[in-house]
């Protein structure tokens, strides 16, 4: 089952299931009003919307055209947004390129943030940036999102509590990074509005693919049309969705409507490219004489996009499209 939020004018929108092809909509708002009400009712909620998702497939319900400029992001505002690193080429990278070492229990104890989720933003939604010195950078990631979590929640346990799966662009300015981390006290300024994309969708919808607490898939990340990345999401993620929730719930509970993602997904074969500009000027610095970067950071009027497609070249999760814009 895919499930989608419709702009309606309120905050959280209106909650849809999507058909199959990813074509059409159907308004789900009688069974739900929004994702997040959906999430609290899981239990009678998914099987109500499981049946009309399966009308809406067979032809019984017609539904309407999907247009994905309409879409919220599936949480247009989610009580915690916590954001991984279990991607380690990807942490030893960036670490390079401001000259920080990893730390010693890299490998051992998984690197988490929480993000700010007041404010997140739709798959077709502008970004805005208003000073182009602050080094805008894309970031390509995969995220699951949780029902409620106990405290002390195990890994062995953990799928019971992940409910939909989404990917995310998680936008960071590069160059405020640095000084932030310096204080140590973590990111805020240099982290902006996460994007998610257009479908939300069960983890059964991803077939064999979603095994062991990862992705199977590749992730395609383009810029200004360019395919700069075609990375492998499953087998790199060292620490699976499944160790990341057991590690967030060891002090404390977690509600119904968190997000948690993978981090940016990278991979140690460079010919998979990047997804993220980072990676990409930090091997150029590595490859090159004079250890400096060629590829610039993002600015107006540039385009980023995301997707990931399953074996029969499917849309998974519908396309992340956004436009860098001016204030």
């Amino acid at each position: 089952m895919r499930l989608a939020t419709l702009r309606d004018g309120s905050r959280d929108g209106r909650l849809c299931v999507v058909r199959s092809d990813g074509a059409r909509l159907q308004d789900a708002s009688a069974i739900a009003p929004s994702l997040q009400e959906a999430l609290d009712r899981w239990e009678v909620a998914r099987p109500l919307l499981c049946e009309l998702a399966a009308e809406l497939d067979c032809g019984r319900l017609a539904g309407f055209p999907l247009d994905e400029r309409e879409l919220h992001a599936p949480l247009p505002r989610a009580y915690e947004w916590v954001d991984g690193s279990a991607f380690l080429n990807h942490v030893r990278l960036v670490r390079r390129a401001r000259g920080a070492e990893p730390p010693p229990t890299l490998e051992t104890d998984p690197l988490v943030y929480q993000g700010g989720s007041g404010v997140l933003l739709g798959p077709r939604d502008e970004v805005v940036l208003a000073d182009p010195e602050w080094g805008l950078d894309f970031e390509g990631e995969v995220c699951v999102i949780l029902g409620d979590v106990p405290q002390g929640a195990r890994a062995a346990d953990a799928g019971a509590y992940v409910r939909l799966l989404c990917l995310a662009n998680d936008w960071t300015f590069r160059n405020l990074v640095p000084a932030e981390l310096a204080k140590g006290f973590g990111f805020f300024q240099s982290k902006p509005a996460t994007a998610f994309s257009p479908f939300a969708v069960t983890p059964d919808e991803l077939g064999e693919a979603w095994r062991e607490g990862r992705v199977f898939l590749r992730l395609e990340v383009r810029w200004n049309g360019e395919r700069v990345g075609d990375l492998e999401a499953g087998p790199e993620m060292h620490f699976s969705f499944f160790d990341l929730l057991a590690h967030l719930a060891r002090t404390r509970a977690f509600t119904a409507g968190t997000i948690l993602g993978s981090g940016t997904v990278s991979n140690e074969d460079r010919s998979r490219g990047v997804s993220c500009l980072a990676e990409r000027r930090m091997i150029e610095a590595l490859d090159s004489p004079e250890r400096k970067a060629r590829t610039r950071f993002l600015l107006p009027r540039d385009e980023v996009e995301m997707d990931m497609r399953d074996p029969s070249g499917r849309s998974v999760f519908g396309r992340i499209s956004q436009r860098v814009a001016r204030p």
